[in-house]
């Protein structure tokens, strides 16, 4: 029997041919070309090097200059494809909840001194504890994470971080639209556990769980080591002396053991690669806010935002390092034992979005263009998510098309590489409703020997600070990048 004449491989096959035909009309614009810029990302062997080497692929009947012309010109409508992405099957963990997990990967652009509305991104370089600040597009993403040893996301949503934006502030805005639209689109409804958002330490999780009070979410976030939190405010006593009460408890210390007490529950769980995995939770621990940064601007008395503390601690790690404990903030109290182990399960899955920015960028070439506009980086970002998408609904389509070298891979279970490696089997099946390439001539293009006269607009680099105040700093004093010439950049997109 046929793959395509099985009863779940056909229902799988009409999801996939369905959302293509979504996502092409999302496309108002050369969305022919956008569209077969698609398949050719989807099709071509090997990683994406560069932009112009798509046009290449058999699946891209048009030229070059099309290519450039449909990210530079073309139309994207964004909010219908933000809606088609939240109508589709998302994983759920083993209770039916939805785990999002929300990131920032940066797209550098140390050299395009042309391009506006850069960053600076932090990056890690090499050696340890080598940190470095590179100009870029920073991008927030937002993905569905599955359960169990994956390195399978469901991206969601895309946003490019302006320059001095506050980054939990537009996070908290990215989250709650698309909660909004799960909810729309019936991936929640009354009865469901709350979506677990999941985020990293670069985040402030008890703002963002305050500033999305309302909406039925949990958030889950790590924090540093250092940090320090305050108990619920101690009952009153009578004090002859009288003065205000006060409104915070003892603290509580990550580094000081004897300021953390009894704990409310206390797991053990036995792993394949770090043995025994022990998860100790504190209830009600609250962060002790001021007037200041964020919260300066903050109208009446500041918020007491409790939640529960849980410290994690493995015996021994793969790679032979030293084993730190991983602190982790949820925004509920009165966790039990079971909660306790789901949350730093859950929380071990975030990395799984690593996979996929890794995806993004040495195999889909994601930062492989060039760009000079952000408008075109943007259109480029969204396609390389329906690529993506369009991979994750082929997963039981696909046969595994395996090197010599490589394992046998069990059905249903192949990653996205060797899932976009058996793509173009698969896609001379499904229909394309992009429209045949009209015969036509190339322009004159620059006369020989005639000299660039309209020079680029040269832009500062901006940076994202956590209080969302503007910066800026210009790119040849401070980060020691030379200016370049004059239609060095030059045309649609270099590259």
């Amino acid at each position: 029997m046929s793959v395509l004449q099985q009863p779940d491989q056909r229902e799988a096959f009409a999801l996939l041919s369905r959302f293509r035909g979504d996502f092409y009309d999302c496309l108002s614009g050369r969305g022919d070309a956008l569209f077969e810029l698609t398949d050719a990302l989807l099709c071509t062997d090997g990683p994406v090097k560069t932009l112009v080497g798509l046009s290449l692929a058999p699946e891209h009947r048009r030229g070059h200059g099309s290519l450039y012309g449909g990210l530079n010109n073309g139309r994207l409508e964004v909010a219908r494809l933000r809606r088609t992405l939240a109508g589709l099957p998302l994983p759920k963990a083993a209770d039916g909840r939805l785990v999002l997990a929300a990131d920032v990967s940066p797209w550098l652009r140390p050299d395009a001194a042309t391009a506006p509305d850069r960053s600076f991104c932090h990056t890690y370089g090499r050696g340890e504890g080598k940190h470095q600040m590179i100009p870029g597009w920073p991008y927030s993403v937002i993905a569905a994470l599955e359960t169990g040893r994956t390195s399978w996301t469901a991206p969601l949503d895309a946003l490019r971080l302006q320059p001095g934006a506050d980054v939990a502030a537009v996070t908290t805005t990215q989250i709650r639209e698309l909660v909004q639209r799960l909810m729309a689109a019936g991936q929640w409804t009354n009865g469901d556990p709350d979506i677990l958002i999941v985020l990293d330490a670069g985040y402030d999780a008890p703002r963002i769980a305050h500033l999305l009070g309302g909406l039925p979410v949990e958030i889950l976030g790590r924090m540093r080591s250092d940090r320090v939190l305050r108990r619920p405010t101690p009952p009153r006593v009578y004090d002859p002396k009288g003065g205000r009460p006060p409104k915070h408890g003892a603290e509580f210390v990550f580094g000081k053991p004897d300021t953390w007490g009894t704990e409310q529950a206390v797991t053990v769980t036995d792993t394949r690669l770090y043995g025994k995995a022990t998860a100790r939770a504190w209830d009600r621990l609250h962060p002790r806010l001021t007037k200041r940064a964020a919260w300066l601007d903050h109208d009446g008395q500041l918020p007491i935002i409790e939640g529960t503390v849980i410290r994690l601690r493995v015996e021994h790690l793969p790679s032979g390092g030293e084993n730190k404990p991983v602190w982790l903030w949820w925004s509920k109290t009165g966790a039990t034992a079971t909660d306790v182990d789901r949350c730093w399960q859950s929380f071990l899955r975030r990395f799984d979005l690593e996979h996929t920015f890794r995806l993004f960028k040495q195999t889909l070439g994601w930062t492989a263009p060039r760009l000079r506009e952000p408008q075109a980086a943007d259109r480029w970002t969204w396609l390389v998510i329906a690529a993506h998408t369009q991979l994750r609904l082929a997963r039981p389509l696909v046969t595994d098309l395996r090197r010599p070298w490589e394992k046998p891979a069990v059905p249903n279970r192949l990653t996205p590489a060797r899932v976009r490696r058996g793509f173009r089997n698969l896609h001379a099946k499904t229909p394309s409703p992009a429209r045949a390439p009209k015969p036509s001539r190339p322009g004159p293009g620059r006369p020989p020997g005639s000299k660039n006269r309209r020079k680029a607009t040269r832009h500062d680099v901006g940076r994202v600070l956590a209080t969302g105040e503007a910066y800026t700093r210009p790119t040849h004093h401070k980060t020691g990048t030379k200016p370049r010439r004059a239609g060095e950049e030059g045309g649609p997109a270099d590259g």
